[in-house]
């Protein structure tokens, strides 16, 4: 028992600090190795974990999914100074709508974000770089003629402050649109009615008692507001308020720290679409109250609510109809079925769930609803965000997954035609490419510039941004006779290959040339500047003398600058160290006086 308590003192003696210093100090690093353990797995937890479970690998992805070739993997042109992206397409032999896609990538992969024009191979079409931000892209009808139209402003608390933005078929901007008020124009939605009005959509913070979700009784509140404007007149005709009909408690949004401040309302009901029919009614989508509503269009009173915490409708297909949740950009299809993209989740945290786009009928005298297609993407993908759905006049339906960089398009039985990626899927969680909406249409475009062109020693690089109907390149060489009055040759024709072509020169062209841009009908309908071809390739100065001063300086001058400055500095160091204080012997007075006496004499 003696030794026991012995042995146990001589341990508690060790834990204070008593005994066997290298034991002691064996114990001690173990803690602190325990320790350091222990918080490097709470933090890797806390921190590494969610990250890593953001990867989508799976097998089956393609090197380009992958990111074998990058985030975003992109192009560059010869001709052209800014870059488009290269697109993933399957499956192999995928039956493409021939028309044009329109989208606005956006993201820390993305180049030149703004919105672009892709052909049905993926290749680039028409690009802009915007400042600011770009969304809802898209080709809309106004008395007659087809528009692109597109919002463009800052991206602020989750909507926007800008305005919309119509540009005719030469990419000039016709009308710049905003709202009605001191209000300013959202991010989410901008439609052009078939009685050419447009309806918008805006964020409006207003003082509210936010007591009911636990803020503040002087509070602020985003309210969702929708406008009808006569564009010509600037007249309003129309405005519903969310705030009117949806309190505060109907949102699933949490309200965390924002109401307290005008800047920093409470988005309870995030509006992010509107559709207007034939009958006048208006379909409103809302994501953070899981609604759509539609609203009369004379009297703006709500006649029914589909989803959410106070919804009308039972649900004919198990919760599917009706338990969609954050979801985007509801549309009429026929008096009695809607189409919306359900986005499923909020957050990457939110259960595992894929999101979809829905065809659903609705029975609204009965207050019936059911799902009647639902289109998947084969890798199951949750987007977080944005995203929309589009159905063709062939049947086929085109959703654009939003903050993932792909649109699929499917047949009318829910089968994929067409997957394209813009980006590499493995990775679409982390939104490096993201993509608001994206949609399928016709286009004509006829650019007010002149083609752009780059020449290498054999060829020339020729690509117009822009232009829709070139079928082929014309190479044209000046005759050599008269410089006042040129004459050009036909040389030969190209077929266009892509958004940029190649066109080899001939013996014929051996200084001034040009090139035309020609239609299906074999007519010029754009032509570049006058080119003149070098035989030689010209010297450039800046590889000469350039060149060779900088090697001697880079090589030369710094080093030996470097040596110099070193050796002096350790020179000054010594110089330095041989006058640095010493201690001396003490001496007496007598000895101080005989050295004073002895001072004089010399040595």
């Amino acid at each position: 028992m003696f030794m026991r308590a012995s042995s146990a003192a001589t341990r508690l003696r060790l834990w204070l600090g008593r005994g066997d210093r290298h034991y002691k100090f064996n114990i001690r690093r173990c803690i602190f190795a325990l320790v350091a353990v222990i918080g490097a797995s709470v933090l890797f937890w806390i921190f590494v974990v969610p990250q890593l479970l953001r990867f989508r690998f799976r097998y089956g992805l393609s090197r380009y999914d992958m990111g074998w070739y990058g985030f975003g993997p992109s192009r560059n042109y010869i001709s052209f100074h800014e870059q488009s992206p290269v697109v993933e397409i399957t499956p192999a032999g995928a039956q493409c709508d021939q028309r044009y896609t329109f989208l606005a990538p956006r993201g820390d992969s993305v180049i030149h974000p703004g919105p672009m024009i892709l052909d049905a191979r993926g290749e680039l079409v028409w690009m802009k770089d915007n400042w600011g931000t770009t969304q809802d892209f898209k080709v809309q009808r106004y008395k007659g003629q087809d528009y692109v139209t597109y919002w463009q402003g800052d991206e602020e608390d989750g909507h926007g402050r800008g305005s919309w933005y119509m540009l005719d078929s030469s990419y000039t901007v016709r009308y710049v649109v905003s709202p009605y008020g001191a209000i300013e124009g959202d991010l989410h939605d901008f439609q052009i009615t078939s009685n050419d009005t447009v309806i918008i959509t805006a964020y409006e913070p207003i003082p509210y008692d936010l007591t009911s979700v636990g803020g503040p009784e002087l509070g602020w509140l985003y309210d969702g507001v929708i406008q009808e404007i006569d564009m010509e007149t600037g007249e309003l005709l129309f405005e519903w308020r969310s705030s009117s009909f949806y309190p505060p408690e109907s949102s699933f949004e949490p309200l965390g720290n924002k109401g307290h401040q005008r800047t920093l309302g409470y988005d309870y009901f995030h509006l992010n679409s509107v559709d207007k029919d034939e009958y006048g009614r208006y379909l409103v989508s809302a994501r953070h109250t899981h609604t759509i509503t539609c609203v009369d269009g004379t009297t703006a009173e709500v006649l029914w609510s589909l989803g959410g915490k106070d919804n009308q409708f039972f649900d004919e297909s198990n919760g599917i109809a009706t338990e969609f949740s954050w979801q985007h950009d509801a549309r009429w299809q026929s008096p009695n079925t809607i189409t919306l993209f359900n986005n499923a989740a909020n957050a990457g945290t939110d259960p595992s769930v894929s999101s979809h786009g829905i065809l659903l009928e609705l029975d609204i005298s009965a207050k019936k609803a059911k799902v009647l297609r639902s289109y998947d993407h084969p890798q199951e993908l949750l987007v977080v965000s944005q995203g929309n759905m589009q159905v063709l006049d062939t049947g086929n339906v085109l959703v654009g997954w939003g903050h993932s960089a792909a649109f699929t398009e499917f047949s009318p039985a829910g089968e994929v035609v067409c997957d394209v990626h813009f980006g590499a899927s493995a990775y679409f969680t982390f939104g490096r490419i993201v993509s608001y909406r994206s949609f399928k249409s016709d286009w004509v475009g006829m650019p007010n510039t002149l083609p752009d062109t780059a020449m290498t020693k054999d060829s020339v690089f020729v690509s117009w941004n822009g232009a829709t109907e070139v079928a082929a390149w014309r190479l044209e060489a000046w005759d050599g006779s008269d410089l006042k009055n040129m004459t050009f040759n036909h040389v030969h024709d190209v077929e266009r290959s892509g958004f940029e072509t190649q066109i080899p020169f001939t013996s014929n062209v051996t200084s001034y040339f040009r090139v035309a841009a020609i239609d299906s009908k074999n007519e010029v309908i754009g032509m570049t500047e006058i080119q003149q071809r070098a035989n030689e390739p010209m010297k450039q100065g800046f590889t000469s003398w350039r060149v060779v001063f900088m090697l001697v300086f880079v090589f030369g001058l710094i080093p030996a600058s470097l040596y110099f400055a070193l050796k002096r500095y350790s020179r000054w160091k010594i110089f330095k160290r041989d006058r640095a204080y010493r201690r001396v012997a003490h001496k007496d007075e007598d000895d101080l006086e005989s050295t004073d006496e002895n001072s004089h004499l010399p040595i």
